[in-house]
């Protein structure tokens, strides 16, 4: 069962954008009377805040320019937990595109990532800057929008949590140690995880029977009639023209011309227009129709407007999301047969 390979990199995506949610936070320096004396962009990294804290520490050089080490900021990611409060059935599934083909999803399994963004400063306004450009988009969450699934072009909003805000000021030793002032941000990232996406349509309904039987005892009783649908199209995808309107004619004839007859027959799907219809009957070059079918609008038809017959190869070439129609048939049975789902056969 286990062992398909897939690779969506939902997880890696979702540390990219909880990344490129801080990497442009900038801090400001002013003199005494308002004026902007320097400025710079705050650097991120991904990593453990005391990686880099015992770099800071471990830098001989004291008389080094802060600014080129501290501030900065760091995040990493802590865990991840399944979240049961967004939980779906396990079994239920969706339909998307990839180009003009259906594909078939099983609905994702929510999770829960944890992280965490460490700021750290030498200068406690450095680090008030910084915080303050953070914490008023949370409240407690802000959304992003990541595209899962690529292939499909599955997109969701996932809200990062802001769930905890600890500080630490780190000032021991003598005056040659060196303080670095610490805010720890706990965050968690409402992602969900997909499994394998179907190569193919496979297990997409493009039938459906329905048998009726002839009474409620469900041992003995024998199916006395069937139901069936199958999908037709209302659009003519393969652009065959069969024939052409012989002179124009309103929405309310039921009758009319064409130049000939000869791709013609009687109860075939024809189009005109955006208007289908069904062939009653033909007479030299005169066609009798049911206008307005599969639920179109009747409309008038110039002179040489082309006919087109929807035929299985259009019902074959119906993309997804497209509107279609339905064919539907009953059957009656005598022969006290059930048929078998799992053998495709009437046993």
């Amino acid at each position: 069962m286990l062992g398909t390979y897939f690779y969506h990199e939902i997880l890696r995506k979702t540390v990219i954008g909880f990344g490129t949610l801080f990497n442009n936070i900038n801090i400001r320096h002013t003199d005494a009377s308002g004026t902007n004396v320097s400025a710079m962009k705050v650097p991120l990294a991904y990593g453990p805040m005391q990686k880099f804290l015992a770099r800071i520490q471990q830098q001989p050089d004291l008389d080094r320019e802060i600014a080129i080490t501290l501030p900065r900021l760091s995040f990493e990611m802590q865990g991840l937990q399944y979240d049961p409060t967004r939980k779906t059935g396990i079994a239920q599934t969706f339909l998307t595109q990839n180009g003009t083909n259906a594909k078939k999803v099983y609905m994702p399994v929510p999770y829960n990532i944890a992280f965490e963004l460490s700021i750290m400063a030498k200068l406690s306004d450095d680090a008030l800057q910084i915080l303050e450009q953070i914490v008023p988009y949370f409240q407690p969450s802000f959304n992003i929008t990541i595209n899962l699934i690529s292939s499909i072009g599955e997109k969701k909003d996932i809200p990062i949590v802001l769930e905890s805000i600890n500080y630490s000021d780190q000032y021991e030793g003598g005056f040659e140690s060196r303080r670095t002032i610490i805010y720890t941000l706990a965050f968690t990232a409402k992602t969900y995880l997909f499994g394998p996406v179907a190569d193919n349509p496979e297990g997409l309904i493009k039938k459906v029977d329905v048998d009726f039987y002839g009474n409620t005892n469900i041992k003995t009783a024998k199916r006395v009639q069937r139901y069936s649908a199958t999908p037709v199209a209302k659009k003519n995808y393969d652009d065959d023209t069969a024939t052409v309107v012989d002179g124009a004619f309103s929405d309310k004839v039921t009758t009319f011309k064409v130049s000939s007859t000869t791709d013609l027959a009687a109860n075939q799907r024809i189009i005109i227009d955006n208007e289908i219809m069904l062939i009653r009957s033909i007479s030299g070059q005169n066609v009798t129709v049911y206008r307005s079918y599969d639920n179109t609008i009747a409309a008038k038809h110039e002179h040489n407007t082309a006919i087109g017959v929807l035929s299985a190869t259009d019902n074959a070439s119906i993309e997804f999301g497209d509107d279609f129609g339905f064919d539907e048939m009953s059957s009656f049975f005598s022969d006290g047969k059930e048929f078998s789902p799992s053998q495709g056969i009437d046993i």
